[in-house]
């Protein structure tokens, strides 16, 4: 019999289909695979092309040349120019479209993804990441801000090279509020951060995790939102990923490229997304909000139920995803 799962951070229902559970070899080899040069004459985010991009934001650099660079979108979806201004007539509610949207270009090699990127670099996105989420935060128009990586075609990217976006928006979105008040009320009612506590039971449990690095720990939710959907949480009780420190940085981008690695060489590079879901700056003492990267890969596509009623269905048991997960080896070069 199928089981109908509440994910309790995002008060979602899950349906786990058991009975109609796809193998998982039906998710491995259907995707096209195709070797990319390190560099292409035609990509705007290779080295040469810089000229290519808007002027830069931000950069990182050795004698070498720059490692990461960070330029405005130039398909923004918001106006860097102008005043936040709310307008309210009758039943329509409107504000100025303002805001802030960037490209972290990750690396100048375009052969490259989370997986195959050395730590080190990966290392310094984390960085670039904590300093436009930070930079950004100044900007007095600016209510809510989010960092978000789309691979491949499936995850609405339309540059293979590997790059990142953070978004600045005038308005807090309606999911993190709602999100936010369920945390709250959860902490009310126990004394207890629900991000802490998943930890620990995960940790208990033992049959979801990934990853149990020193600051980290990697799992697939309990209450999987979709096939081998994952988690990244630090173990530090944290509200905003700007509370993010040194070692924990080293410490992420170790236990991010690993997790990313066995879905890279288990499930034959899946295009996905990964979000870094964050509470504002000052919010990094609060007791209810702790920060984290969720992370999804796109290999089953939304249906018409899951659109009408909210509801997700998940056709690979959150166990089973994690067991073959970390059966996975993770080749030495990687």
């Amino acid at each position: 019999m199928p089981e109908l799962r509440l994910n309790l951070i995002t008060r979602e229902w899950v349906i786990i289909t058991r009975e109609m559970c796809k193998r998982i070899e039906d998710f491995i080899g259907a995707r096209e695979k195709k070797r990319r040069p390190e560099l292409l004459a035609t990509c705007p985010f290779c080295p040469g092309n810089e000229s290519k991009t808007p002027d830069e934001s931000y950069r990182i650099r050795d004698e070498k040349g720059w490692k990461v660079r960070v330029v405005p979108n130039k398909f923004a979806v918001l106006s860097k120019e102008g005043e936040r201004i709310r307008t309210n007539s009758g039943l329509k509610k409107i504000v100025n479209g303002v805001g802030i949207h960037e490209v972290i270009i990750e690396t100048p090699f375009h052969n490259l993804t989370t997986a195959t990127m050395p730590a080190e670099q990966l290392r310094e996105v984390i960085q670039t990441y904590k300093d436009r989420f930070l930079e950004i935060y100044k900007d007095s128009r600016i209510e809510h801000v989010i960092i978000f990586k789309n691979n491949g075609y499936a995850a609405g990217t339309s540059i293979e090279h590997p790059h990142s976006q953070i978004v600045g928006t005038p308005i807090t979105p309606l999911q993190i509020r709602r999100r936010t008040e369920e945390h709250m009320r959860f902490f009310d009612d126990t004394g207890e951060c629900l991000l802490c506590k998943t930890i620990d039971d995960e940790i208990h449990d033992g049959a979801r995790i990934l990853f149990h690095t020193e600051h980290f720990v990697s799992f697939v939710p309990y209450a999987a939102l979709s096939a081998f959907h994952i988690w990244i949480f630090p173990k530090r009780h944290s509200g905003s990923f700007a509370d993010i420190r040194s070692e924990e940085m080293w410490d992420l981008a170790l236990n991010l490229k690993s997790t990313m690695a066995k879905l890279y060489h288990g499930l034959e590079n899946p295009d996905f997304n990964y979000v870094i879901r964050s509470g504002k700056p000052h919010n990094a003492g609060s007791e209810f909000i702790h920060w984290y990267i969720s992370v999804v890969p796109r290999i089953v596509m939304a249906s018409g139920f899951e659109l009408g009623s909210g509801m997700y269905i998940n056709p690979v048991v959150p166990e089973m995803s994690a067991e073959f997960l970390r059966n996975v080896k993770i080749p030495e070069y990687t």
